[in-house]
């Protein structure tokens, strides 16, 4: 996919990528030059571990949105289609 970028350096990432990547309005990127490449990626989760019983839990630092189906849905998909099944 091609995309181009605005005089004030602004880069719109195709509606395609954001629904594969789940990313939404807000989401804080990382962006980075590795050999000659733009790197971009969601930050990860600030978490905290707290034991529950005998599990280590993580949770989130700060308060997060609900998982939507449609992000569990393809994750689920790509775990299946990794694992040879569908």
């Amino acid at each position: 996919m091609a995309t181009t970028m605005d005089a004030a350096g602004r880069l719109v990432i195709p509606r395609e990528i954001r629904r594969e990547a789940a990313l939404e309005p807000g989401v804080p990127l990382d962006v980075r030059w590795r050999d000659g490449v733009i790197e971009i990626e969601p930050q990860p989760l600030a978490v905290t571990l707290t034991r529950k019983g005998r599990l280590l839990v993580a949770a989130p630092a700060t308060k997060v949105p609900p998982l939507r189906t449609a992000a569990v849905e393809r994750t689920r998909r790509d775990l299946a289609t990794r694992r040879g099944r569908r």
